[in-house]
């Protein structure tokens, strides 16, 4: 593909492109900065990246708005458009050259599907899925082998269940979702009340509902409640090993990384980041568009459009004041002792 037909292709409307240069190279593939061979396109993020340039061997950069950046790939005959979002840029490039493996529509001989499920247009079923009463599939979904889907489950348009996930009982999955391998969605909250004699089970008898363009990764779990629901709003995805216990409320568009752990109750507003390992307590609130370091431990709700780190957490700013004095505890301590002695 010609350098100039990605351009085009690239661009979305009339400010995406803010300028090219005029080589034409053949693309034929992408690669990272660092990695590229003659023939890839990459990118390059911001100028402190800008010692790349002087070594790659790519024949064309996605570029940020940088004339310094523009003059370097010039000077060393590289192809080249400069946009305001390159990362993103260069994420519509990779779709251009790859596209994730996908069946084609159709019903391997092995599924077991019960006769009162509802299978939409053109969907694909891998071998030996399970598809219980009363599900209701959407067009284009495609379910990849060895998924379990339970009783009266929906599944909406162009869903995508990778091998060996399990959709519980009475879930709700939008729209362009895509669940990981190994992800359980919709299974029993962990329940129990206490009795003189140890614990009862108190049945989950609600549901999870994951709204449209959600993905999860693998091995993840969303967890049913007791009553009511569990919901995660559209746009939100989930790294791999994330738990969501029973009846949290995650807003829309929220990243969560690996080993993220959210306790029963807790409510997440819009655009929040948590880093990985981070875990939230039981009924926390944290607030649209908190940022939050990783492994840091949240007790206590958390203001909108806050970043905070530490367990317990605290404004991130405080946090690097007290982790610099940690890390002279040992010297201060010594201080303490000679002056002690002194006394």
């Amino acid at each position: 593909m010609k350098f100039s037909e990605i351009v085009q292709k690239l661009k979305t409307d009339q400010n995406s492109l803010i300028n090219f240069s005029d080589r034409n190279p053949e693309i034929t593939g992408v690669a990272a900065i660092d990695e590229a061979i003659a023939g890839q396109l990459s990118y390059v993020e911001g100028t402190k990246f800008a010692r790349y340039l002087e070594t790659t061997q790519a024949s064309a950069l996605i570029l940020p708005l940088a004339a310094e950046l523009q003059s370097q790939a010039n000077a060393r005959a590289i192809a080249w458009l400069s946009v305001p979002e390159p990362r993103l840029f260069f994420a519509r490039a990779i779709a251009l050259f790859y596209q994730p493996f996908r069946p084609a529509p159709g019903i391997h001989p092995s599924a077991v599907i019960a006769p009162s499920a509802q299978l939409g247009d053109n969907v694909s079923i891998g071998a030996n899925v399970v598809i219980q009463a009363d599900v209701q599939l959407g067009s284009g979904v495609c379910i990849h082998p060895n998924v379990v889907i339970y009783p009266a489950a929906c599944i909406g348009d162009r869903s995508i269940l990778h091998a060996n996930c399990v959709i519980h009982e009475r879930t709700q999955i939008g729209a362009d979702c895509v669940i990981h391998s190994g992800a359980a969605i919709g299974s029993e909250g962990f329940g129990f009340v206490p009795t003189a004699t140890g614990w009862e089970k108190m049945e989950q008898s609600g549901r999870t509902v994951l709204e449209d363009g959600v993905e999860i990764g693998c091995n993840s779990t969303v967890d049913r409640p007791a009553v009511g629901e569990t919901r995660i709003k559209r746009q939100t995805k989930l790294d791999n090993l994330v738990h969501i216990a029973h009846g949290c409320q995650i807003g829309e568009a929220v990243v969560m990384a690996a080993q993220v752990g959210l306790a029963g109750g807790v409510s997440v507003g819009d655009r929040v980041i948590l880093g990985g390992q981070v875990g939230v307590s039981n009924q926390v609130e944290i607030g649209t568009g908190v940022i939050v370091g990783a492994q840091s431990g949240i007790h206590t709700n958390i203001r909108p459009h806050t970043t905070v780190s530490g367990s317990p957490a605290l404004p991130h700013q405080i946090y690097l004041r007290a982790a610099a004095v940690y890390r002279r505890l040992p010297e201060m301590y010594q201080t303490f002792r000679q002056l002690q002695s002194k006394n």
